[in-house]
């Protein structure tokens, strides 16, 4: 196997098809056009950083197994030309290559096309990179230029490193579940998988990162995140409390430690989350549910006695909110200018006229609806050029490229 030379980006080409909502093809280019990036591995922490790659500009080529490809291919009924919603909406815009570690030409090639990239992200079990010859620290000493970001379970060493994980495990192991949900009540998994995707965001950061460093010295490098090292990110504050305090953190529900009034009440058609965390907005609070007196109460006349009396002050509030819908509260919460929101299911969501102001939701020029970046350039959204890609769809396309020639 010879060395393919430094890894030097593709010239940017113009995206030949229609824009989505946000973006047209004449518009500037994207920060990372030009960029090209392999994604090796599966599930949802590394498809999820390259779709956010993608979604950037790069040219993200997936790596996949033959005959199976990605788990996340066989997750959920297919909804969609054989495609289920957590595939799809993990890797549209990318193009999808089949590759056999087993078989000597295949590795080469592969070996190949990442010498000719910019950026790999990777999650396979672990040491399979490294018993394939193509785990970080072999292919940064031969590509110096290469950005290599690998994305394991509990991180590059201690007992557990070679374990694997997956995000509900993490949302257990790393105490999120702890603090999430109801005191008393079974276990709760945060309802999307916050673990996974936060690593591939910490993987997209990390990458960046690394490409401004190697615009200032000419060498790439290796860039390691775990799901657990992102499970123990997001309980920031609850650690830096129990330090403090000594006190384990409870399952809070909809509120937020130590601060009142700041959680959901039952209204006639569903919940309203009420936020008024201070002395000023309880005042209004207050005013708008018609109950003056409750600010002269010695209970509640600042935070930290509401936060001590507050399971007699959420009665008195929710004994009002049902009597009335959510509209009619939040119409009176907003009139005195305390914030609210009502819970809203997926359809409630998708059908406000915030979401639909905020051309969030793309339709890509071969019909796929999906989720666009929350973030824009120049008040331009990057658009969602292309669906999830069949499986093996581009190997030939590029393998034979005369950049990835051998």
């Amino acid at each position: 196997m010879t060395e393919a030379g430094p890894p030097t980006p593709p010239s940017p080409e113009p995206d030949p098809q229609p824009a989505s909502a946000g973006q047209s093809p004449g518009d500037p280019p994207l920060p990372l056009a030009g960029v090209r990036v392999v994604e090796l591995g599966g599930s949802v922490a590394v498809p999820y950083a390259c779709w956010v790659l993608a979604s950037l500009g790069a040219e993200v080529v997936k790596v996949e197994r033959p005959g199976t490809g990605d788990d996340a291919r066989a997750w959920s009924p297919p909804e969609k030309d054989g495609f289920g919603a957590i595939f799809t909406s993990l890797n549209a815009g990318k193009r999808s290559v089949t590759v056999d570690y087993k078989n000597p030409d295949d590795l080469a090639r592969l070996v190949t096309l990442i010498g000719r990239s910019d950026i790999v992200v990777q999650n396979l079990r672990p040491g399979l990179a490294e018993s394939f010859g193509i785990g970080a620290d072999t292919m940064c000493a031969a590509f110096e230029r290469l950005i290599y970001v690998e994305s394991g379970a509990f991180g590059r060493q201690g007992p557990l490193k070679d374990k694997p994980g997956y995000d509900p495990l993490m949302q257990a192991f790393g105490g999120l579940m702890s603090v999430t949900g109801h005191e008393g009540n079974d276990p709760v998994r945060v309802g999307t998988s916050l673990i996974d995707m936060g690593t591939g965001m910490w993987a997209v950061i990390g990458a960046m990162g690394a490409l401004m460093r190697r615009a200032e010295t000419g060498r790439g490098g290796r860039v390691d995140v775990s799901l657990y090292e992102t499970a123990l990110g997001w309980m920031t504050y609850h650690v830096t409390g129990y330090r403090f305090s000594g006190r384990v953190p409870k399952r809070p529900g909809t509120r937020s430690p130590g601060m009142a009034v700041y959680q959901a009440y039952a209204c006639a058609d569903g919940h309203l989350i009420i936020a008024a965390p201070s002395d000023r907005l309880f005042g209004r609070v207050a005013t708008a549910l018609e109950r003056p007196v409750w600010t002269e109460d010695p209970r509640f006349r600042t935070n930290a006695l509401r936060w001590e009396n507050l399971e007699v002050l959420n009665g008195l509030i929710e004994a009002v909110t049902l009597t009335r819908d959510r509209a009619h509260w939040q119409a009176a919460l907003e009139a005195v200018g305390v914030p609210s929101a009502p819970l809203q299911d997926v359809g409630e969501m998708l059908g406000h006229p915030q979401t639909e102001a905020l051309e969030i939701l793309q339709t890509t020029p071969d019909g796929w609806e999906l989720v666009g970046l929350p973030l824009s350039f120049d008040r331009a959204r990057p658009y969602q050029k292309s669906g999830p890609p069949p499986l093996g769809a581009d190997t030939e396309a590029v393998f034979t490229r005369e950049d990835c020639d051998r």
